[in-house]
């Protein structure tokens, strides 16, 4: 796997949140526990790169969520807090490309290859994701670098993050992108 520094690949690092800490609130049964701390490698890559990286943050509508603006849960973690001058997407919707300029600023960057990565995997970054393969940029997503929660089914059942994780992931692979690992896009020398 080779991507090429001439086609910009831009990352994109999903809800990062500090209100995804509370995770009986979400669900339960958080899957792989190492996201954030891949998100962060993958961060590093990029500045390091000088590669363009856009940190996606959630507002939440209700204002009684662990992302509403009025809440300490909407602060970026600590460990991919941005820089000063990093860019920030701010939405309100599942999608990172819906109401916001983020499509605009790609372009005019001239962005072509998206590697999206953050919370959760099943929500935020499944929906951007299918919206970026259907806008046709050539999109990566990074499996060791997303994370889910646990999910009721319509008849109660229960299913845990990893299961919620793997099965959004399977519906993301070749149909909207390619599914890969952290060490694989540094291996790739972006």
């Amino acid at each position: 796997m080779k991507l090429k520094k001439e086609l910009l690949p831009a990352l994109i690092l999903i809800d990062i949140q500090k209100g995804f800490e509370d995770e009986a609130y979400w669900g339960g049964s958080r899957n792989n526990p190492d996201a954030e701390e891949n998100a962060k490698r993958l961060l590093d890559y990029w500045r390091a790169n000088q590669l363009p990286l856009f940190h996606i943050q959630h507002i939440s509508a209700n204002p009684d969520s662990k992302l509403s603006i009025n809440s300490p849960g909407h602060d970026f973690k600590d460990i991919v807090k941005p820089l000063p001058g990093e860019i920030i997407i701010q939405k309100s919707v599942n999608s990172a490309f819906i109401g916001t300029d983020l499509k605009e600023q790609l372009d005019e960057l001239g962005v072509k290859t998206l590697v999206i990565a953050g919370l959760t995997t099943d929500h935020c970054v499944s929906t951007t994701t299918r919206m970026a393969g259907n806008y046709g940029y050539q999109t990566y997503v990074v499996a060791d670098a997303t994370a889910t929660f646990a999910k009721k089914g319509i008849n109660g059942q229960h299913y845990d993050g990893e299961t919620m994780h793997q099965t959004a992931l399977a519906q993301l692979k070749d149909e909207f992108a390619t599914v890969i690992h952290t060490q694989e896009i540094i291996n790739s020398q972006v």
